[in-house]
């Protein structure tokens, strides 16, 4: 493991629990040089989504930590809280779950396939696939990328 990995590691392992106390999941840490500071970018999520105020109040738990144990950072750091952008991989369940209503272009062994998440478990999704439903397996799927969309046609219009 190299030492930029096990920094990682540990920013993961010693930022989680102060996350998750204000309500967040916290889905990445990375550090990266900026002239002779370092950028510590921590990214949170959870159900409902992210606002102002509630980066602000992650903020503070984790610049608190980080002002409290200085060896997890290397000098003087920027602290940039946000949340995950729309490029985002469905990785984890959660973030099924979150994408609830969303398009989606999921990627299987031998297939790719686009379509609308109707809904989300632990283990597998389903997507509305140009009106038929098909349900995958989360294992399954290499890759899924949420799909940007301008403007989206509802069908109750």
């Amino acid at each position: 493991m190299t030492a930029q990995a096990a920094s990682r590691a540990q920013l993961l392992q010693v930022l989680d629990p102060a996350v998750t106390a204000t309500g967040f999941d916290l889905e990445d840490v990375t550090v990266s040089p900026a002239g002779k500071r370092r950028i510590v970018r921590v990214v949170v999520d959870r159900d409902g989504g992210v606002d102002l105020d509630d980066v602000a109040d992650v903020a503070r738990a984790v610049s608190d930590l980080l002002d409290d144990n200085p060896q997890l950072v290397d000098g003087a750091y920027v602290l940039e809280v946000t949340s995950p952008g729309v490029d985002r991989p469905l990785t984890q369940p959660r973030h099924w779950r979150r994408a609830t209503g969303r398009l989606v272009k999921a990627t299987l062994a031998d297939e790719t396939v686009t379509g609308r998440i109707t809904a989300a478990t632990d283990i597998d999704v389903t997507l509305d696939i140009d009106g038929v439903e098909r349900t995958l397996l989360q294992a399954e799927v290499t890759k899924a990328v949420v799909q940007v969309e301008f403007s989206r046609q509802e069908a109750d219009q």
